[in-house]
């Protein structure tokens, strides 16, 4: 049986996705013929690098702009025009993409980005491929682009989820809670004290951990220097080299910073509070360590609708300025309790079956 794995590399959170599905497979299933792709590889250099790097560009330095784009193409009244007027020129930007599926001769496409999932239902829809598609939202929002005619099967991250699903006309019979895939990981049980001395840190101290994605974006050293006295901090300034130099010289005591790091699930591990943006991948692989977050800026569109999903939860803290973010902070610091009963409510919405549920589909 031959299974596509695909994705686009707009954003990490898909291909994270698209990865964990893989290896999963790959190790429980292999009896399995698997191929991971990145849908982008099939483009031609303007359209990649639109995808690729306009996405970035604009939540780095035009964030209003991108939610103007998210509110264009979601807003009922020009929805119709944006998805056609997209459709039209994802026809003839990934008609390579369109032809590899169809060679390929797949019995089963796991999509993790709305641009393949549209393109492969699309050919669905017209009997150029009899594969059964199945679309992983890798939001707890649902933009109206995640749903295309011929898709087989939703993956939603929640009940919730699925209700705005099912408020876009799909069939309830096609959704399957199963939560986003993560990374098995984030699932592993560590011990702290050990983690904490081979990070350089004190293990029993309460620990808070911020960190924002690829671009290090957001006042984190305003938050790291507001928490200093009174909580040791952690700050992963990933590809912001400007700001790992700042936060370096100055030294701030009960500050550890980091620069781009490859073991967030241990800094996870060693921090009982974690502060960071609301990105799909983000907020699954933290739920899944019963980590409570702190939400900072949020991107205009998909992450909002994040956090708006995860409040009716009671899952997350978004506060108006960093002095909202102390107090937050130092009560949950003071009242063990208070925050032992708020990771309570993380079971509500932690999907740590994910993937093995996604692969018993695949029969």
């Amino acid at each position: 049986m031959k299974v596509l794995i695909v994705y686009a590399s707009a954003g990490a959170g898909h291909r994270r996705a698209a990865e964990a599905v893989y290896d999963y497979l790959k190790t429980n299933r292999k009896e399995l013929e698997l191929e991971l792709t990145d849908v982008l590889d099939f483009t031609g250099p303007l359209f990649r690098f639109c995808y690729g790097f306009g996405y970035p560009f604009l939540i780095h330095y035009a964030v209003w702009l991108w939610g103007f784009f998210f509110w264009l193409t979601q807003f009922q009244l020009t929805r119709r025009i944006s998805r056609r007027s997209s459709s039209i020129v994802n026809y003839f930007s990934c008609r390579k993409f369109a032809g590899y599926l169809e060679k390929g001769n797949f019995d089963y496409i796991i999509s993790t980005h709305f641009l393949s999932s549209e393109l492969a239902a699309g050919l669905k829809s017209k009997n150029k491929i009899g594969a059964k598609l199945i679309t992983v939202i890798t939001d707890f929002g649902v933009h109206p682009f995640w749903v295309s005619d011929g898709t087989d099967i939703y993956i939603a991250a929640s009940e919730l989820t699925k209700d705005k699903l099912l408020s876009k006309g799909v069939r309830e019979e096609a959704v399957r809670v199963f939560g986003i895939p993560f990374s098995p990981d984030f699932a592993k049980v560590r011990d702290r004290g050990q983690l904490a001395d081979k990070l350089g840190i004190e293990g029993k101290k309460f620990t808070v951990l911020l960190m924002t994605g690829s671009f290090g974006s957001g006042p984190l050293e305003e938050i790291a220097k507001g928490l200093c006295g009174f909580a040791q901090v952690l700050v992963v300034c990933a590809k912001n080299d400007p700001l790992f130099r700042r936060l370096t010289k100055q030294d701030l005591e009960n500050v550890k910073v980091f620069g781009f790091v490859n073991n967030p699930e241990e800094l996870m591990a060693v921090s009982d509070v974690i502060i960071t943006k609301p990105g799909g991948l983000s907020i699954t692989e933290l739920l899944n360590m019963e980590l409570f977050p702190v939400f900072v800026a949020a991107i205009p569109g998909q992450e909002r609708e994040n956090i708006k999903v995860l409040a009716a939860y009671g899952v997350g803290f978004t506060p108006k300025n960093i002095p909202q973010i102390r107090d937050f902070v130092m009560e949950l610091k003071n009242d063990p309790r208070k925050l032992e009963s708020l990771k309570k409510n993380i079971t509500q919405v932690a999907r740590p079956d994910a993937c093995r549920k996604l692969a018993d589909v695949i029969r």
